[in-house]
């Protein structure tokens, strides 16, 4: 039986006794923070962060990181505890939550996992296994060669024609990832999709279930407008210089929010110019988080108040019988 019966799984085995997660999951601005404080609340739960950029330390504003106060109480977990200047994967960031996830059950709590970076949700919930073995030497020359002399929008424009789906789901401003994905294209000869099916015929590890924050796409953008104007005036101008001083190019630095800033310290930009920008690369990054998590048939979307009524009915999520 699943977590909760009415919702969509995605189910491989029978239960036995694996931990039951709730994951809330959404665009940016939709609510995501304060729907998982009050399912907490509801629940007794604890919640694990999946925001590759909430886990930044410094990174406050921009990243709409919970107060204190926002938190209410409640433990939040994977936020907050990382250098600027450090990179950190998906890889790392599953065997984290998923230690979380073992020790948040075994305490009698219910892990909910919270945020909108669809790469981390995905991994957890399809149960994928990483394949960390090295790209053939000669491919990865090849490619690296390529790279150098062509650019970025060459190396995805292969990718594409060999792995459409794979460079569908990688931005090509993600370079590292993009090459790898090439890299591992050629070395194996499958496809992302082919090497993730693979990986999903492993045990399982917990069951989820996911729910999609619906908001009206109007409402939503008004929301992004809204809480920009609110970071600009909290200081987010401050808190982007201090960010760039410590490693231009890092990934940190590179978030929304933080990038769109270097014309203006550069003098060739106005703060109301940067701060349209952000906007709209906000709502463009809020498209892109809708079109990941409308892929898969395993999310469940709802309105804020329709999820608590949800949980609401179904206390017995507490236990992971």
């Amino acid at each position: 039986m699943p977590l909760i019966p009415e919702l969509k799984t995605r189910e491989r085995q029978p239960d036995n006794g694996l931990p039951h997660v709730l994951c809330i999951a959404g665009p940016t601005a939709s609510g995501k923070t304060s729907l998982a404080v009050e399912a907490a609340q509801l629940l007794g739960g604890e919640i694990i962060s999946a925001d590759s950029m909430q886990i930044y330390k410094y990174m406050d504003i921009g990243t709409a990181k919970p107060t204190a106060a926002e938190q209410g109480g409640i433990p939040h977990h994977l936020i907050d505890f990382l250098e600027p200047s450090e990179e950190y994967s998906v890889v790392q960031y599953v065997e984290a939550a998923k230690a979380l996830i073992t020790d948040i059950s075994h305490r009698g709590r219910v892990p909910i996992i919270a945020g909108g970076t669809g790469q981390y949700i995905s991994a957890l919930v399809d149960n994928l296994d990483f394949d960390r073995s090295e790209p053939d030497p000669a491919i990865k020359a090849e490619v690296e060669a390529q790279l150098a002399e062509r650019g970025r929008d060459h190396i995805h424009a292969r990718l594409a024609e060999l792995d459409p789906d794979a460079a569908e789901q990688i931005h090509p401003n993600n370079v590292k990832r993009v090459v790898r994905a090439l890299e591992m294209r050629l070395t194996t000869g499958l496809t992302l999709t082919e090497r993730n099916a693979n990986s999903r015929k492993r045990p399982v590890f917990a069951r989820y279930s996911v729910f999609g924050i619906d908001v009206d796409r109007t409402e939503l953008y008004a929301r992004i407008d809204r809480r920009v104007d609110a970071m600009i005036a909290a200081g987010l101008e401050a808190e982007a210089r201090f960010v760039a001083t410590l490693h231009p190019g890092r990934t940190a630095s590179q978030a929304i929010g933080y990038k769109e800033f270097a014309p203006y310290f550069a003098g060739e930009a106005t703060l109301g110019e940067v701060t349209e920008l952000i906007k709209k690369n906000s709502r463009n990054y809020a498209k892109r988080q809708l079109t990941w998590f409308r892929r898969p048939d395993w999310v469940n979307w709802r309105t804020a108040d329709d999820i608590l009524s949800v949980l609401a009915r179904y206390p017995s999520v507490t236990s992971t019988s």
